[in-house]
């Protein structure tokens, strides 16, 4: 959309943004090093959200400034760009930080919502998981051995399969109309301008009531599919409620569901939601469980396709699990699957940025001290209530102290040979010491779904078909609303050859 479409509407919120700025409190990052700033309006928000490639401006600003630089936000605002784990592990586990205003409401969410994630819970999805993965070969048949675009099959398989765990629906049961509207929303999903980061830097500095409420009336094309995608939500949610309520009354056992629960008067009063409540959780999970998942699996397969030699290996593991587990698959015990899994995940976190703003005054402790513009040698910022901090998690993930020298080369083996060093981020996120699913009191709740979701497809996968590079495709790893993979054309896709083994 042309940017003048936004003037009017962000002209006041602008000026008021600016008087925040002229009058915020004494700014105590200004020693702090980091790179000269481009733009007043934008700062270096551009160059860390939309570069030529994810990761062009900001690793190289690690390489010279440290895993701690200050940066500038839009309307020359001072923020701190993090990537220290020490950093990182007390932001993520601190109430002193919080993104946007979410605060007890979003953890008694969590609270409820955690019945349908534990591990426990979600060991009883395997068998979604493999139905998920055969509708992905299903569909693959009809195209072998020809340039094959994984991501939209991927994202079938992963809406499926959260459609069907968390609330016993197939693709059929959600209807055409969600099913379209999804991959609409996934689409357009795939593009981010300048004039949509200014809007998200604002966002930023008003209460979740106000951004709901705008969000009902912007006219882009984005904001109207995501309202019908809520809309159509909603009529699923309702629906579930109804059979939920017709079951309980007739005394059909529906297993524990995670629904069922959630609408059982007598779990706890803390975590027990109300009908307008659970509605508002369909749509939520469908959208949270499905891409991130998708393309994360879609940029294993890329990579395998450009590593032949440890595809090969992975099949012949895969193979020679399949063939002594007489039924059950332990995919725990599988190095080079994950592996696989681990790598993708350390080298293409699905969210490589998060924004946090401090609730209070607090100091902020670094794992590396860093050198001030003064010369100052420092091991503690101060942090003022009211200060942005933008999370590193892509940064984190490349540091050469923690992943070792080749940390941004693609090598699965690091998790196999010893390189990673695991003594100084213990416990910084909830798998591998990576913070691909956040951390702390943040945690990503459907990050074991996520995990057995990879294991068991990709492992049906690449068990059964081999995965070849289109080298005439340049894929680009952008950081839009994930990090999606981005081909010329602007569309999210990863094209491979595919053969049938």
């Amino acid at each position: 959309m042309d940017p003048s479409h936004y003037a009017i509407p962000l002209a006041p919120i602008i000026f008021f943004i600016v008087i925040r700025l002229v009058f915020r409190r004494q700014n105590t990052l200004r020693h702090v090093a980091g790179p000269p700033s481009p733009s007043w309006i934008f700062g270096h928000i551009l160059q860390l959200i939309l570069p030529p490639q994810y990761g062009d401006y900001e690793f190289r600003w690690q390489d010279k400034f440290g895993p701690v630089y200050r940066i500038k936000g839009c309307f020359g605002e001072d923020r701190l760009l993090v990537a220290d784990p020490a950093a990182l592990q007390y932001i993520l586990n601190s109430p002193n930080f919080e993104r946007g205003g979410a605060g007890k409401e979003h953890r008694r969410m969590r609270a409820a919502l955690n019945f349908g994630f534990s591990a426990a819970a979600v060991r009883r999805y395997q068998a979604v998981f493999e139905k998920a993965a055969e509708m992905v070969s299903e569909k693959l048949e009809g195209s072998l051995d020809t340039s094959t675009n994984v991501c939209p099959l991927l994202s079938l398989a992963t809406l499926r399969a959260i459609s069907e765990a968390c609330l016993r629906y197939t693709l059929e049961d959600l209807g055409n109309d969600f099913v379209a509207n999804n991959i609409e929303v996934m689409r357009l999903s795939a593009s981010r301008s300048a004039p949509q980061l200014l809007l998200d830097a604002l966002s930023l500095r008003f209460p979740l009531w106000l951004l709901r409420a705008t969000a009902k009336y912007l006219p882009t094309s984005a904001f109207k599919a995501m309202r019908e995608g809520r809309y159509l939500a909603e009529n699923i949610g309702h629906r579930i409620i109804r059979e939920r309520v017709d079951a309980a009354h007739r005394g059909v056992d529906m297993d524990d569901d995670l629904f069922s629960h959630l609408l059982d008067p007598d779990v706890p009063n803390n975590m027990h939601l109300s009908k307008k409540e659970v509605v508002s959780q369909v749509g939520l999970l469908l959208v949270a469980g499905q891409d991130t998942t998708a393309n994360t699996m879609a940029y294993a397969l890329l990579e395998l396709a450009r590593n032949p030699e440890f595809q090969a290996q992975l099949r012949n593991e895969i193979h020679s699990t399949l063939g002594t587990s007489g039924g059950g698959i332990a995919y725990d015990s599988m190095p080079l699957l994950n592996a696989l899994i681990k790598e993708t995940n350390r080298f293409y976190p699905a969210a490589p940025l998060l924004d946090r703003v401090a609730t209070k005054d607090t100091t902020l402790p670094l794992a590396q001290p860093i050198i001030t513009t003064t010369g100052e040698q420092i091991s503690h910022i101060p942090i003022l209530k009211g200060q942005f901090l933008t999370l590193g998690i892509g940064s984190y993930q490349r540091l050469k102290s923690h992943w070792g020298a080749d940390a941004h080369k693609f090598n699965p083996h690091r998790w196999l040979d010893g390189t990673v060093n695991r003594g100084d981020a213990v416990g910084i996120g909830p798998y591998a010491n990576l913070l691909s699913f956040s951390g702390g009191l943040r945690t990503c709740l459907g990050w074991r779904f996520s995990i057995l979701e990879m294991q068991v497809i990709l492992s049906h996968l690449v068990g059964r078909y081999s995965f070849a590079e289109v080298v005439e495709e340049t894929i680009r790893p952008t950081y839009l609303n994930n990090l999606l993979p981005i081909v010329q054309s602007g569309e999210r896709a990863v094209p491979l050859y595919i053969t049938r083994i």
